[in-house]
């Protein structure tokens, strides 16, 4: 189904993403009504309607879906059952196969092992007995993850020389899990690449990513690599693509390492089955932002132009940072956006800032 201007689009989660989402599909002619469990919510100051309920209600998804002529989801952790049943009335895009597979560590890995991309070593922890057997095959370092419900560096811990294995498989709640082999890298880059209804694929730039307190600090683009890891990159964000028959945008989270002979090689961390905080950039700095492209992909549109309009740096506003916006206002260069939030807590995501470095005139 190919949505007309003027459609409704449902959104499953009221956050930032969900705001900007709104904001992008209004400027192109559709609107959205977003339907999370929260009363307040970013998303919700953006959005022609709103639904407030859990994602278990069936009734409340039902009259949800009949006032939306698609749906799709801004956040990794709206149950997969709740897809599914929303996919028996409307359609869904992305599938609700690309939200359960990344959702477990574990089958994310396994996926992309399939597809024959490189990912650090990993083993299945199902129990304390399996964690011991997992660090005698992989080595110490390495981190225990949670296989579920993992973000901003939450369900995780590093296993070092001297940690206790039964404590910390019971520190992350002691049930399934997933041991990583840590990897040597030099930088995390990520790239964000939308694949259309008709199954054509427009990639950004290659970006680059900081992290501090395991949350995205800033994202520059272009990335400091070779330029022969781009296109690799692209690649790697194709194949995903493809192989999960995906519709929509998608973040591609990677590390950069050498190989033994000094040549870069990209090593594939996780996928992020929606619009991507390292491609908040995109708004000033891309010619189609990433929440227009999504948009554009979903509702069966022709897929917008990923050029790049300069250098760019995009930093994150965490906490009380946000309080700095009449300085950020004052830099003639600076574009900044907030996301609504009232309540700054540490380590909360309240906006974020860009800087676009236009090249000069011919």
């Amino acid at each position: 189904m190919i949505l007309s201007p003027g459609a409704t689009v449902g959104v499953l989660g009221g956050g930032q993403l969900g705001r900007m989402l709104a904001m992008a599909a209004l400027k192109i002619g559709l609107r959205c009504h977003i339907y999370a469990p929260e009363a307040e919510a970013p998303a919700y100051d953006a959005a022609h309607a709103r639904t407030v309920a859990p994602y278990e209600d069936e009734a409340a998804l039902r009259r949800f879906a009949d006032a939306c002529d698609l749906v799709t989801f801004e956040f990794e952790n709206v149950p997969t059952a709740t897809l599914e049943f929303l996919q028996t009335l409307k359609p869904v895009r992305p599938n609700p196969r690309a939200l359960a597979l990344t959702q477990d560590r574990l089958t994310e890995k396994t996926f992309l092992r399939g597809l024959g991309l490189e990912t650090a070593p990993f083993a299945d922890v199902a129990d304390p007995a399996g964690l011991v057997r997992a660090v005698r095959d992989l080595g110490r370092p390495a981190i225990l993850k949670t296989r579920r419900f993992g973000y901003d560096g939450k369900g995780q811990t590093m296993i070092r020389e001297g940690s206790d294995l039964g404590a910390a498989h019971l520190a992350l709640g002691g049930g399934p899990m997933l041991l990583e082999g840590f990897v040597a890298f030099e930088r995390e880059v990520s790239v964000i690449a939308a694949r259309s209804l008709e199954g054509a694929i427009a990639s950004f730039d290659l970006c680059e990513n900081e992290h501090e307190r395991h949350i995205l600090a800033r994202t520059r683009v272009p990335a400091r690599t070779s330029p022969a890891l781009a296109p690799v990159a692209r690649e790697i964000a194709e194949k995903v693509l493809a192989g999960l028959d995906y519709v929509g945008v998608i973040g591609v989270e990677m590390f950069v390492a050498r190989a033994a002979g000094g040549a870069e090689r990209l090593i594939v961390n996780e996928i992020a089955p929606r619009v991507h905080n390292s491609g908040h950039w995109t708004i000033e700095g891309a010619e189609t932002s990433q929440f227009e492209q999504h948009m554009r992909a979903i509702a069966g549109w022709p897929l917008g132009s990923t050029t790049r309009r300069g250098a760019i740096e995009m930093r994150n506003l965490i906490g009380e940072e946000a309080d700095d916006w009449r300085d950020i206002l004052a830099e003639p260069d600076m574009s900044l956006h907030l996301y609504g939030k009232q309540d700054a807590r540490p380590g909360r995501k309240m906006g974020h800032v860009t800087r676009v470095l236009r090249p000069p005139e011919a």
